[in-house]
């Protein structure tokens, strides 16, 4: 039931969670904002896997006294009371046990949290851009299915209704643990609208897939950045070019850089661009952890390197392949729609099989 592992790190909890009320009790922390806010983070985080191994317990102590009972019991109408009531009790005492195992596991904390996706033409020119924006639809068009929040960051659009780039944040239940396989390259095979012999080209765009670390989760200093504005162009209605409103954002230390210019506003814009950071940061320090446990990592479903073929879409077959696993499925234009449940569930129950292996 619950995994011995988390017996400790629920003994630890316990005790954190004690120390924890102490401090937001004290009057010195109430009056320091931060402090407070701090604690009463880590308290919310903590108190309720606390609360349900209390619960947990005295559920388990119930049900050794029914079994205890039925052991001796020899009434009919009370044994099957008894069964009834242990039934019940079993369920909710399983129910515990996953949402306490499932508190420690990482990949069970991260599922939901909020993503930024970054998808970027690549060799293939205009067909590339075009092929960007279909996996810009298909996206748009996976999480209306399942009732996710889409939010365009910067957007770079090319003709035909295609993307050089293409950034937007994606929010809702079960986010990351269902798009995080998307990160990689994506290949497209088919016949370009610009190609009148009729040859079958390929094409590619890179996806990116990054999680959206909570401010405290990466803490910038204000002066290890430089903050450039600028004159916004291109595609953005009435009145985008009539002030300095586009943000370039360069991180010092890691020269990483991000621009925004989607908002008529230099004040959203900015707030934009530091939450594309932010998640460029973190996705970098995980990439960096990715690496040096590579040769060491059993369950994994792909390497997890940016630069990984991951799929190819070909038109000709209306099939899809997925090469990390060896999927196939012969309805890509259903894929293209944004139905993706049946390419995602492959990848979680592969991943699953790896984690148990």
């Amino acid at each position: 039931m619950l995994k011995e592992s988390n017996l400790r790190k629920l003994d630890d909890a316990r005790k954190r969670v004690a120390e924890l009320q102490e401090r937001l009790a004290d009057a010195g922390v109430i009056a320091d904002s931060d402090a407070y806010q701090k604690f009463a983070r880590e308290y919310a985080e903590l108190n309720p896997v606390v609360e349900a191994h209390t619960r947990y317990e005295k559920v388990a102590a119930q049900v050794a006294e029914v079994r205890h009972m039925l052991a001796s019991e020899k009434d009919k109408d009370l044994r099957e009371m008894a069964q009834a009531e242990l039934a019940d009790l079993e369920r909710e005492q399983t129910e515990l046990a996953k949402e306490i195992n499932d508190h420690f596991d990482p990949r069970s904390r991260e599922r939901d949290r909020d993503v930024i996706m970054e998808i970027r033409a690549g060799t293939g020119g205009l067909e590339a851009s075009l092929f960007a924006g279909d996996l810009y639809r298909m996206y748009t068009k996976y999480a209306a299915s399942r009732k996710w929040k889409i939010d365009p960051i910067s957007i770079s659009e090319s003709e035909n209704k295609g993307f050089k780039e293409v950034i937007f944040s994606v929010s809702g239940k079960g986010v990351w643990q269902r798009l995080k396989w998307e990160s990689g390259t994506h290949r497209v095979q088919r016949v370009p609208v610009t190609e009148a012999s009729g040859r079958i080209h390929t094409s590619a765009a890179t996806v990116a897939v990054l999680t959206e670390p909570e401010e405290v989760d990466i803490v910038i200093d204000p002066k290890d950045l430089k903050i450039d504005v600028y004159r916004s162009s291109g595609p953005g209605g009435q009145g985008v070019n009539t002030a300095d409103s586009a943000v370039r954002i360069t991180h010092l230390p890691t020269n990483t850089v991000v621009t925004c210019q989607d908002e008529r506003s230099q004040l959203k814009n900015k707030i934009k661009g530091m939450r594309v950071l932010r998640a460029r940061l973190m996705d970098a320090r995980q990439q960096e952890i990715i690496q040096k446990e590579a040769s060491t990592r059993k369950a994994q479903v792909g390497s997890g390197d940016r630069s990984e073929k991951i799929r190819t879409y070909n038109f000709p077959d209306n099939r899809v392949t997925d090469h990390r696993i060896g999927f196939t499925i012969h309805q890509l234009t259903n894929v293209l729609e944004g139905e993706m449940d049946e390419l995602i569930e492959a990848l979680l129950k592969a991943e699953d099989e790896a984690v148990n292996s």
